[in-house]
């Protein structure tokens, strides 16, 4: 139930996009933060497009999660989420430079724990790819990659283009 609160919460905007997902961030930052973690930064690269509304929840859900997991069990000092709005994919990396995550973790998830697994699971539900990359004392990085075609809303043709091809009533 608090999980699909906090969800909730911070699919909520201030500005009425639903689509701002570098506010819905910055946002979960700010509730997770503590007194360990000295700078966290949500950095956007591109220009932002209009995201499907369910890959738009899904792409959330997974990087808060990653989110959720830098701040909880990293104790890092620094943790950085990156937003790449590019023709090819919406890419989403949640970097820290903690103490990384046990490989018997990574592979196989925490008993009694759905973070890694739901990760997982979310991004092959939408056709994205997700990836996780650790070392001891070296921090952790997590990539989610959701194609274009699978993330962006069309754009909408250019007017000449729609005009040029509308319905014609034959006398």
């Amino acid at each position: 139930i608090e999980e699909g609160r906090d969800a909730v919460r911070g699919l909520r905007s201030t500005s009425g996009n639903t689509d701002d997902l570098e506010t819905a961030f910055t946002r979960a930052g700010q509730e997770f933060g503590n007194e360990q973690v000295k700078d966290v930064r949500v950095i956007v690269e591109g220009t932002p497009r209009q995201l499907h509304p369910i890959i738009r929840d899904e792409a959330y859900r997974i990087g808060r999660e990653a989110l959720a997991n830098a701040f909880r069990h990293s104790h890092a000092n620094k943790i950085e989420l990156e937003l790449e709005y590019s023709p090819k994919h919406l890419r989403i990396l949640v970097r820290d430079d903690g103490a990384g995550i046990d490989p018997e973790v990574l592979h196989s998830g925490r008993d009694g724990h759905w973070g890694l697994a739901g990760m997982r699971e979310r991004a092959e539900n939408i056709g994205a790819r997700l990836k996780v990359w650790s070392r001891a004392n070296a921090g952790t990085e997590v990539e989610l990659v959701i194609p274009s075609q699978v993330a962006f809303v069309a754009r909408p043709r250019s007017a000449t283009l729609s005009a040029s091809t509308e319905k014609k009533e034959l006398p």
